[in-house]
Order: structure tokens, then C-alpha cells, then sequence
């Protein structure tokens, strides 16, 4: 196990709980919760040659996961009318496009519950951009046919499960803001990451150091597949396991 250790300072410290405590609050004029409501949405499989998928949450709880004969199945659950989350598709036959996203302009108070599952297909080449505000994101991405994943998240928690077997490289980038970000690597294919916290620590299991990045054996083998990945964070904890 490698453990990079950075000292936090009490002023940053304050600052951390600060910006927490704001992403987590309501606004007292905001729109009063209701009754629990669900929605679903299909969307088919097209005959693009990729597709790219565009998630943006302002704050809940978000999973993402394969497994969906269509190009998507989801389900929503959220107990505030106008945050309905808004899914908008294009078609081409080259890339297509699937966008959701949580209507902005919305405030709440008393307590709200805002849940996406999302199931992708494993077949389709698929291009992944997630923006997450606050909240816990659990992302099952290991048996998708990725070509690059992309995620930028504020304030929480990130569990990302990139195990499975890749028929071709991508990238992964994640820049996160305050939390923790834990990344489950395939053993099997190449591995190189640069990961950095800027306060807070950093755990690495499975890979070693080579200047300024990690990686596993595949990786020096000259393997057919390899993942890069990019990880940085503000405050809060990075783990990177390749076990």
C-alpha cells in the first residue's frame, strides 16, 4: 500500500465544513417537499457508432450501472414536482447524444429525497460526463463498452467500479471537490493513474510508483488494454484499489 499525506491546516479546515455545511442546506423561501413520486424513462438502442451521455445533478443520490438491453433504463424518485429530472435525446447516426439533467432554478426546504438509478447498455460505445453537486454517486461502469469517462463532483461521496474486461483503452478523469472518492480497478488490464489530493490523503492498493504516477504489472507488460485515469482532489479522500 502507497499513502501520500497532506497536513490540513486549521484554516482550510473551517473553510472545507463551510462549503459543506452550504451544499447540504435548503433555502428558506425554496419549494416545500411532497409526497414521493417515480418516473421512468426508456430510451431504444439506436445505430450510432457512439454515444454520448450527459448526467448533471445538483444534489442526491445518483447510480449509474450496465445491464439495460436498451441504450437506457431509468428510474427516478424524487418528492419536489419541478425537480422531475429532464431527459433529452438526439440521434445521429455517428454519435448520438442522451441528456439528463436535475431542472435548475429550484430551491427547497424541509427535507427532499432525489434518487436516479440509471442502467446503460454493455454494447454500445459509450462516451460518460457526469457533473454531481452534492450527495453520493455509485457508479458500476466495469461491464460498459467505454470509451472515456468524465466526472466532476462538489461536495460527498464517489464509488466508482471500474472492474470488468475492456475490449479497448478510454480515460477516466475525475476532479473532485470535498469527499471521498474510492475507485475499484480492474487487475488484468494496464493501469496507469496520476492521482493527487490537494488536502488529504491519498491510498493506492495494487500499483506501484513510477515518477509521478502509479501503475500495475499489466501496464508494464505491454498490454492490449489500458486504462488511464486522472484523479484530483480538493479535500477529502482518494483510494485507488487494484487488488
Amino acid at each position: 500500500m502507497t499513502k501520500v499525506m497532506t497536513p490540513v491546516t486549521g484554516r482550510l479546515f473551517v473553510v472545507a465544513c463551510g462549503l459543506a455545511a452550504l451544499a447540504g442546506c435548503n433555502t428558506e423561501h425554496g419549494e416545500a417537499s411532497g409526497p414521493t413520486e417515480h418516473a421512468t424513462k426508456i430510451i431504444e438502442m439506436d445505430k450510432s457508432e457512439l454515444a454520448r451521455v450527459h448526467l448533471k445533478m445538483g444534489a442526491g443520490e445518483l447510480k449509474v450501472r450496465g445491464g439495460s438491453k436498451n441504450l437506457l433504463e431509468a428510474d427516478f424518485t424524487y418528492n419536489i414536482p419541478s425537480w422531475k429530472p429532464e431527459v433529452k435525446y438526439e440521434f445521429a447516426s455517428f454519435r448520438s447524444r442522451l441528456d439528463i439533467e436535475q431542472p435548475s432554478g429550484h430551491s427547497s426546504s424541509g427535507d427532499h429525497r432525489y434518487e436516479w438509478d440509471l442502467r446503460l447498455n454493455d454494447t454500445k460505445p459509450l462516451s460518460l460526463e457526469m457533473e454531481f453537486g452534492a450527495g453520493k454517486a455509485n457508479l458500476t461502469l466495469g461491464s460498459m463498452n467505454l470509451r472515456e469517462v468524465a466526472v466532476n463532483m462538489g461536495v460527498g461521496e464517489l464509488a466508482m467500479d471500474l472492474r470488468g474486461q475492456p475490449k479497448s483503452d478510454y480515460d477516466v478523469r475525475i476532479h473532485g471537490g470535498i469527499g471521498q472518492v474510492t475507485v475499484e480497478l480492474p487487475k488484468d488490464v494496464g493501469i496507469v493513474a496520476d492521482a493527487k489530493g490537494g488536502i488529504g490523503s491519498v491510498d493506492v492498493h495494487g500499483l506501484r510508483k513510477k515518477g509521478d504516477q502509479y501503475v500495475n504489472d499489466a501496464y508494464e507488460n505491454n498490454p492490449k488494454v489500458t486504462i488511464k485515469l486522472e484523479v484530483k482532489g480538493g479535500i477529502g479522500h482518494i483510494v485507488l484499489n487494484a487488488e
